[in-house]
C-alpha cells in the first residue's frame, strides 16, 4: 500500500505551508462540539446533551438519537475557544462547508450568515471576541433542507432520500492583520512560462501603496524557484511570475508548487500546478498541456454516500480518502467526476497530489420534467445561481486537478447556461464548462452523454433474445446519446458537434451484499434470466461493463469514458437505493473480484477490443473478425497479441500476431480464428502485456456442433 508514504508526503507539504515567515495564524476548530436542537432560529437551546464531530454530519452525534430529523429543525453546534494572545488585527472564522443555511453567533451576538450549503462561510469575528487569553463561546446554527430560502440551491438529487444537515468540512480561525489577502487565483500560462496571479486584498485605506512580496517553492522539498515584489494600491494585484523550465502537472506526474504572498500584515499560501486543459473542437479530444489526453475514469457521489447506512466518519478520516483514490488509480483511471456534490476540501488536495482530472459538478439535478424545471426557473434566477457558482469557483480554482466546471447533472434548463455565461470570465485559466442535458454554451465545452443501453430491459422485451443481446446493441457503431442533442435539441435542428464525455453508462448496478438495486432488478431478469445467483450477477455485471468500456473507448467517439460509479451508496433495505458502487467491503475498500478481473483491463491505457458479438459459434469453423488496439499514450506501443479460446483454465486454438500502435492511435486488425472442435462454453480471449500486466478482452461464447465449413 502507498497510503503511509502519501500521508507522510502530505504532512511534509503541510509543514512547508506554515513557514517561519508566515504572518497568518490558522487555528483549527475541528474536533468535538456540543450539539442541541430547536424548532426555530430564535430559540437558542439552554442545554447541550450530545456531542458531534466536526467535520461530520449530525447523524454522528452521541448519544445517538432515535431518529435524525432532516426537516423543520435547527441544529446548534457549540464550543469554546481562547482568543489568541499574540498580536493580531483581524480574526476571521472560515467554515469550509456546512448545510443548510449557516448562522454564526460569538459570545451570544449574531455575527452573520450564509444561506449557501456547498461553499465556504467566511466571517470577520474580530469585534465579537473577548480580550486575548480569554474564553469565547461560538454557536453555529444549521437548518434543514426544507428551510432554505427559495432562491438558494438545495442539492436536489432524485436518487437521494436523506439530506443530513451538518458542518461537513473543516472549521478554522484565521488570525492576521491588514492588508488582508481575501482571495488568490493562480492561472498557469504555459506558452509564456509564466504564472498569472490575481490577488484580491482588503486594506484599511485602499489608496495607500504597499509592497506585496511573493515566492514560489516546490511543494515537496521546499526549493525556491521564483521570488519578487510588486507595489499595490487598490483592491487587486494583477501580475505575472516568470517560471522558466517549470515542471508540468499531469496525472502521470502530479508535480506541485506553492505560492506564498505577503503584505505588511498578512500572508497567504496556496498550492498550484503548472498545467493547461481545454478541448480541441476539431478532433473532439481533451488537450492536457497542449497534447491529446483521453479521460478514463469514474464518478464519486459523496452526497449519496452520506445516505449509506454503512457510512460513519470515513470521508473525514486521515487515510480512508487517500486509499479510495489509490484504489481508483489502480483501475487505470486518470479522471473523476465529483458527481452532484462536492467532497471535503482535502479530497481535492488528494486528487492534486495523486494525480486526477476532476470534473467538479455543482449539486443540481432537476431532470427534464417541465413542472420541476418551471419551479427551478421561478425560484432561482440565473443571477442567484451565478452567485453560488462564483463562491464555488473562488474556493476551487487553484487546484490543478479541477479541469471542468460541471454546472449540473441531467437537467434541461436555461438557468444554468445563463449563470455559466455570467461567471465564465472570472476563471483566468479558461476552464471549459459542462452543462448537463442542457445545450452547451461554447464550442469548446464538452457535452455529457449517458448511453444507458440496458434501460431497454426495464420491462419485458420481445427482442433481442438471450443469444442476440450483444449483436443487437454493439454490432454497429453507435453515437453516444442520452445527451443534449436528444434532451435539449437545437431549435434549428442542427447537431451539437461538441466533444463528448460519456460519464455514465451500463445500468447493471448491484448492492454490496450482492443484490440488484431498485433500478436493475427487472433488467437482470428480463435480459439475463430469472433466479440468477449473486455470483452469476456479479460476473454478468463485470463482463458487460468491461465490454461496454472497450466499445466506447475503441470507437473513439468520446473524449472520455467514466464508469458510474466509483463511490455511491449501498441500500438494499427500504428505502432501497437506485445505484451503487463496486466495493464489497466499504471500510477496507475491497473491490468485488469479478469487477477487478474484467473491468480493470478494459481501462488499460493500451487496451483491446475483440469485435465479436455473437454469443454462439459453430465448432471447427474459421471466423474472420476484428481486433481493435487502443493506445491512449504519447508513446508508441508494439508487441504480440495472443488470441485463444479458454475453458477451465486450458487454452486451445491459440495463435499470436504482432501489432503496433503509434501515439494516440487506434489500430484495427483483421484476424481469422478457428473455433474448438469440442462443443461447450469457452472464453474467446485477445491478450497483450502492458507494463508487465496482462490486458485481456474476453467474450463468452457457446461452441455448438458444426460441420467445419468456413464462416465469415
Amino acid at each position: 500500500m502507498k497510503t503511509i508514504p502519501f500521508l507522510l508526503l502530505l504532512a511534509i507539504a503541510m509543514l512547508a505551508c506554515n513557514s517561519p515567515a508566515s504572518k497568518r495564524v490558522p487555528v483549527s476548530l475541528n474536533g468535538e462540539w456540543q450539539l442541541a436542537t430547536s424548532k426555530g432560529i430564535n430559540e437558542v437551546p439552554e442545554t447541550f446533551e450530545a456531542v458531534v464531530p466536526v467535520p461530520g454530519l449530525v447523524d454522528l452525534a452521541m448519544p445517538a438519537a432515535d431518529s435524525v430529523y432532516t426537516s423543520d429543525l435547527i441544529y446548534w453546534y457549540s464550543r469554546e475557544f481562547v482568543t489568541e494572545e499574540s498580536p493580531f488585527g483581524i480574526c476571521h472564522l472560515k467554515i469550509n462547508k456546512a448545510k443548510y443555511h449557516t448562522r454564526v453567533f460569538v459570545n451570544d451576538k449574531f455575527v452573520g450568515e450564509n444561506p449557501y450549503s456547498f461553499t465556504p462561510t467566511e466571517l470577520d469575528i474580530t469585534a465579537f471576541l473577548n480580550a486575548p487569553g480569554e474564553s469565547n463561546r461560538i454557536l453555529i446554527a444549521v437548518g434543514c433542507r426544507n428551510m432554505l430560502p427559495a432562491n438558494v440551491s438545495d442539492g436536489n438529487d432524485f436518487e437521494k432520500d436523506f439530506y443530513y444537515p451538518g458542518i461537513y468540512d473543516d472549521v478554522n480561525l484565521i488570525y492576521t492583520a491588514a492588508p488582508y489577502i481575501q482571495n488568490l487565483q493562480c492561472a498557469p500560462d504555459l506558452e509564456n512560462d509564466q504564472l498569472h496571479v490575481l490577488a484580491v486584498l482588503e486594506a484599511e485605506n485602499q489608496e495607500t501603496e504597499y509592497p506585496l512580496d511573493y515566492a514560489v517553492y516546490e511543494l515537496v522539498g521546499g526549493k525556491k524557484v521564483a521570488s519578487g515584489s510588486v507595489k499595490v494600491s487598490g483592491p487587486e494585484a494583477d501580475f505575472r511570475i516568470e517560471m522558466p523550465g517549470c515542471r508540468l502537472w499531469s496525472p502521470e506526474d502530479p508535480f506541485l508548487y506553492r505560492l506564498e504572498l505577503q503584505t505588511p500584515g498578512d500572508s497567504y499560501s496556496t498550492r498550484f500546478g503548472m498545467r493547461s486543459f481545454r478541448f480541441d473542437t476539431e478532433k473532439k479530444l481533451a488537450l492536457l498541456n497542449g497534447k491529446p489526453y483521453f479521460l478514463r475514469g469514474t464518478n464519486i457521489c459523496i452526497y449519496r454516500f452520506f445516505d449509506d447506512p454503512s457510512r460513519t466518519d470515513q470521508p473525514w478520516q486521515s487515510d480512508w480518502p487517500v486509499t479510495l483514490h489509490e484504489r481508483f488509480k489502480s483501475m487505470h483511471w486518470n479522471s473523476i467526476r465529483y458527481c452532484i456534490g462536492f467532497p471535503p476540501e482535502r479530497w481535492y488536495e488528494i486528487a492534486d497530489s495523486l494525480g486526477f482530472l476532476i470534473a467538479d459538478e455543482f449539486p443540481l439535478w432537476y431532470g427534464n420534467n417541465p413542472a420541476t424545471i418551471d419551479s427551478l426557473d421561478k425560484d432561482i434566477t440565473a443571477a442567484d445561481l451565478a452567485g453560488e457558482y462564483t463562491a464555488w469557483m473562488k474556493e476551487r480554482w487553484n487546484h490543478p486537478c479541477v479541469v471542468i466546471w460541471d454546472a449540473q447533472n441531467e437537467s434541461v434548463t436555461d438557468i444554468t447556461g445563463d449563470a455559466m455565461t455570467m461567471v465564465r470570465g472570472l476563471d483566468l485559466s479558461g476552464r471549459p464548462w459542462e452543462n448537463g442535458w442542457a445545450a452547451p454554451r461554447a464550442d469548446t465545452d464538452p457535452i455529457e452523454s449517458h448511453p444507458y443501453l440496458y434501460t431497454h430491459f426495464l420491462s419485458p422485451q420481445d427482442e433481442p433474445g438471450p443469444d442476440q443481446l450483444l449483436t443487437y446493441f454493439f454490432d454497429t457503431i453507435r453515437l453516444p446519446r442520452n445527451d443534449p442533442n436528444e434532451r435539449d435539441p437545437a431549435p434549428d435542428g442542427s447537431y451539437y458537434e461538441n466533444p463528448v464525455l460519456i460519464n455514465e453508462y451500463c445500468w447493471l448496478w448491484m448492492n454490496r451484499d450482492g443484490s440488484p438495486t431498485r433500478l436493475t432488478e427487472s433488467v437482470y431478469e428480463n435480459a439475463f434470466g430469472k433466479d440468477l445467483s449473486t455470483e452469476e450477477m456479479y460476473e454478468i455485471y463485470a463482463r458487460q461493463l468491461a465490454l461496454m468500456t472497450e466499445y466506447w473507448r475503441a470507437h473513439r467517439l468520446a473524449a472520455g469514458v467514466q464508469h458510474f460509479c466509483g463511490l455511491g451508496y449501498s441500500r438494499p433495505e427500504e428505502p432501497r437505493g437506485e445505484t451503487s458502487d463496486n466495493f464489497t467491503d466499504i471500510d477496507r475498500l475491497v473491490f468485488e473480484p469479478n469487477f477487478l478481473e474484467f473491468v480493470r483491463p478494459a481501462f488499460s491505457p493500451v487496451g483491446l477490443m475483440l469485435e465479436v458479438w455473437e454469443q454462439s459459434l459453430q465448432a471447427g469453423r474459421v471466423y474472420h473478425r476484428k481486433i481493435y488496439l487502443i493506445n491512449d499514450l504519447e508513446e508508441s506501443w508494439s508487441g504480440p497479441v495472443e488470441v485463444y479460446f479458454e475453458s477451465d483454465g486450458q487454452k486451445t486454438e491459440a495463435f499470436t500476431l504482432e501489432a503496433f500502435a503509434d501515439a494516440y492511435q487506434r489500430i484495427i486488425k483483421g484476424v481469422n480464428f478457428k473455433t474448438p472442435s469440442n462443443p461447450g462454453t469457452y472464453d474467446l480471449v485477445a491478450e497483450i502485456v502492458f507494463n508487465g500486466e496482462k490486458v485481456r478482452s474476453v467474450r463468452e461464447v457457446n461452441i455448438l456442433p458444426g460441420n467445419g465449413s468456413p464462416s465469415h
